[in-house]
């Protein structure tokens, strides 16, 4: 199958049915039915459906290799800048139609399996067939159209220093046996998010130390259905609001549910086995796919976008209120300006010093990326905080939708508008900005930024040891001084 709709999307995440918990029941029925996923996957339908619209097609897929049918861009290997220039535009579109709220939007992990398989030569150096399976998945996917979710880290306890091994047995994830079909494993994974509402599941976690073996079974990477036997999924508490897209405009469209993977020795088959044992090669892979600079190309999309709708909703919000002519405010909407303009210079910037890689690949100069990804869990924050400065207490006094079919709609009307907008439309603006800054979903919005790479520390160590030229400028000075 070609790209597919928006149709065929739900209808195939609905025939997966994987093993979903959620509040201490397991989902049962159509998942696109159920509250807590219901509007997400109708946001990603009708993503789906614009790769097929007579005015956007030509822009969002390209011509398969293997077949001359139309696939999506997302997965498209840019070997010029011409591509890269058409896959910003491409992602850029998805972007503004999830206005930056879709961590894991489908052309993530379609860009992230495309720096892996682009670099699966490198894997060739240890075991050929590893690397035949990742092209060949990376073809499947392509070809399918998947929607894909990852894991990349496993719960806190499964990283215990080693002296806890003592006391008890580690639950770090594991090989915990290899036979003829494939391997088994044991062990959880987070944070999974779409995990319920995608086809299938990368799994690629951060290689952990294991003394006395000369395979290393804490060490794997592969990708499995989401329904593979034995496999679970664990939900947090659903942040949807409610389905009324006036009450919660933001979370009744684009709540991503984040999950726990639990693989109760669950069979991996060997031909979606991508590394196994060598710990080494997991950790190097990582860098030779450059898959922190290609997923950052489609990140930079999601953050612009973001950082242009925060910058509408604090600017509807100053003219509602009468506030333009305020030198403390326009402080305020100058500094998530600058962001914005920031996170655009870099974004160009990145794409103007591309140059091939060894796999082929025309990759964007990382540090502007880098920079990027250090940045914005900074500003998000304080961009958050200025709409919560803004709106002050109309992000609390913000009636329900019911109210203005009731009896007391004439009092809200007379109270509660605001320049240039009625009562409702008022609260509604309230609303939006209620669910971005004070909602549980704004808060998980919140940390989701803040860690979406790491924390503050592995971030900047990556920046710091990534930055080319800090030796050239620091020989200047010395030069000048001597």
């Amino acid at each position: 199958m070609p790209v597919k709709n928006g149709g065929q999307y739900i209808e195939r995440i609905n025939k997966n049915m994987p093993e979903i918990w959620l509040a201490g029941e397991q989902v049962k029925g159509e998942i696109s039915e159920h509250k807590a996923f219901k509007g997400l996957m109708a946001t990603q339908s009708a993503m789906y459906d614009m790769q097929l619209e007579d005015k956007l097609k030509a822009k969002m897929t390209y011509a398969s290799p293997l077949t001359g049918d139309p696939v999506g861009l997302s997965f498209l290997q840019p070997k010029t800048k011409k591509d890269l220039a058409a896959r910003r535009e491409m992602m850029q579109i998805w972007a503004n139609a999830h206005h930056g709220f879709l961590g894991r939007a489908p052309d993530y992990m379609n860009t992230s399996l495309m720096a892996f398989a682009s670099a699966a030569g490198y894997l060739e150096e240890e075991n050929p067939q590893y690397a035949s399976n990742l092209r060949q998945y990376y073809t499947y996917c392509r070809e399918n159209d998947i929607t894909l979710s990852h894991v990349f880290i496993q719960p806190k306890a499964s990283r215990w220093p080693s002296f806890m091994k003592f006391f008890e047995e580690s639950s770090a994830a594991r090989v915990m046996e290899k036979n003829k079909d494939g391997i088994v494993i044991r062990g959880a994974f987070l944070l999974d998010t779409q995990g319920a509402t995608s086809d299938e599941i990368l799994v690629y976690p951060t290689p952990l130390p294991c003394e006395g073996d000369e395979e290393n079974p804490l060490v794997f990477a592969f990708a499995v259905p989401s329904n593979l036997p034995k496999v679970r999924f664990i939900c947090r508490e659903s942040f949807v609001g409610g389905e009324s897209t006036f009450n919660y405009p933001l979370s009744s469209r684009f709540e991503e549910m984040d999950t726990l993977v639990i693989f109760d020795d669950a069979l991996v088959p060997w031909d979606r086995v991508f590394i196994c044992g060598n710990e080494e090669m997991a950790y190097r892979f990582f860098d030779e796919s450059r898959f922190f600079t290609h997923a950052s190309t489609q990140i930079m999309c999601k953050n612009i976008a973001k950082t242009e709708f925060l910058l509408g909703t604090i600017e509807s919000l100053v003219e509602a209120a009468g506030l333009q002519r305020y030198e403390h405010v326009i402080e305020k909407v100058t500094e998530v300006i600058i962001a914005l303009e920031t996170l655009k210079a870099l974004q160009l910037a990145a794409e103007k010093g591309a140059a091939l890689d060894r796999w082929g690949s025309m990759l964007p100069n990382r540090k502007p990326l880098l920079a990027a990804n250090a940045y914005f869990p900074k500003i998000y924050p304080r961009m958050i905080e200025i709409i919560q400065l803004i709106g002050s207490s109309g992000l609390i006094m913000i009636p329900d939708e019911k109210d203005f079919e009731s009896e007391i709609q004439g009092q809200l009307d007379r109270y509660l508008k605001g320049i240039g907008l009625d009562a409702k439309e008022n609260v509604q603006l309230s609303r939006l900005a209620w669910e971005l800054s004070v909602s549980a979903f704004g808060g998980r919005q919140t940390v989701y930024e803040r860690f979406f790479f790491g924390n503050s520390l592995i971030v900047n160590s990556r920046l710091y040891h990534g930055y080319q030229g800090r030796e050239t400028y620091k020989q200047r000075v010395q030069d000048f001084l001597s």
